[in-house]
This record gives structure tokens, sequence and C-alpha cells, in this order.
């Protein structure tokens, strides 16, 4: 089992920046690939960055490359999403989720309970 709890989100102005952590419990933590997903109002969760176990591999959505970097600190049980350049329709709630590395929300077995990210026009 592992417990996901995503934090750092907030109100940002377009351009700016956010940095999403999650923190999981649970000793496999290191076992599992990483995802962030978002969903915004009325829309489908979607697939935003994802990790392997080690962290030398990463997968991002077209939307958010370049902008958006996901990283793990296997020591600290956490992974994190820097976002930079923010805009309006990066607007969503914000869930990381612990699988297998893939982009579908199907391969992935825990998710936490997510983070309202707000980008102000």
């Amino acid at each position: 089992q592992v417990q996901l709890v995503e934090s750092g989100g907030g109100l940002v102005q377009a351009g700016g920046s956010l940095r999403l952590s999650c923190a999981a419990s649970g000793h496999t933590f290191s076992s599992y690939a990483m995802g962030w997903f978002r969903q915004a109002p009325g829309k489908e969760r979607e697939f935003v960055a994802a990790i392997n176990w080690i962290g030398n591999s990463r997968y991002y959505a077209d939307s958010v490359k370049g902008r958006f970097t996901i990283s793990r600190d296997n020591a600290k049980n956490t992974v994190y999403l820097q976002m930079n350049s923010l805009k309006h329709e990066d607007t969503a709630v914000y869930y990381c989720a612990a699988g297998k590395i893939a982009t579908t929300k199907a391969e992935y077995d825990y998710w936490g309970q997510g983070t309202q990210v707000t980008v102000s026009s």
C-alpha cells in the first residue's frame, strides 16, 4: 500500500511558477513509477508527466513539454512537479499517482487526493 499526499498548489499569475510535491508513505515508494495527472472542470483527467522508479526516464504531455519538470527523491519518498511559464489553461486539480510507468490512468494503482492549481490570466 502507498498513500500519497500532494501539496504546493495555489493561485498564481500567468507566466509564474509553482512546485508541487507528493509525499508517499510506505517503504515501497522507490519501486513505483510516479505520475502527475490533472483534471479541469468538466474535463477528463489527463496525463501530465511521469518518471520511472530510478528517475532516469521522464515522459511529458505535449502541452507541458519544456515548461514542466518531474523529479523524485527516493530518500525522501517524494515526487515533484516544477511548473514554469504557467498558462491559464493549466488550471486544474493536480493528482499524483503511483504505478507502472505509463501515460494512462489505468496503469496507476494509487492516487492522491489532489491539489488545486489556479492560473489567473
